[in-house]
């Protein structure tokens, strides 16, 4: 069955000056404020389209690479995730990196590495991302 998560935000003003709020429906966990300069300067307080990208490809990749694992006989004790999203003003979004730290009893770092790999390559966050440079460390704790 398919699902559907429902975001919206309401944008004031122009881009530079103005500001808005992403409000995460599906959820209810509230809304988060947004602006340029938290987008393109310093946080300050708010989040950006670029850190909500981040979070969703960091717990997607998590549960991607822990469902691999379990498949393949080693479910993980442990999998911490950073995604870092670097966006470009008159770019655009010019790359992501993923770092994973995983406690996995039984896989040496090659079987890591691989799961990793595989995880990164096949999550739906890196694929609605094609065409976007994805690169990605991998270790074990």
């Amino acid at each position: 069955m398919a699902t559907t998560r429902t975001a919206h935000t309401v944008w004031e003003g122009n881009l530079l000056e103005g500001n808005g709020v992403v409000h995460f429906d599906s959820s209810g966990i509230g809304q988060q404020p947004v602006s340029w300069p938290s987008r393109a300067e310093q946080a300050n307080g708010r989040t950006s389209p670029e850190e909500l990208i981040a979070g969703a490809h960091s717990s997607c990749f998590s549960m991607a690479l822990s469902h691999g694992l379990a498949g393949a006989g080693t479910p993980p004790t442990r999998l911490e995730t950073k995604a870092d999203v670097t966006f470009q003003p008159g770019e655009g979004i010019t790359g992501i990196h993923l770092t994973v730290r995983g406690e996995v009893p039984g896989l040496d770092e090659d079987g890591f590495r691989s799961a990793a790999e595989d995880a990164k390559k096949n999550c739906p966050v890196s694929q609605a991302l094609t065409g976007t440079a994805i690169t990605l460390t991998a270790e074990l704790a």
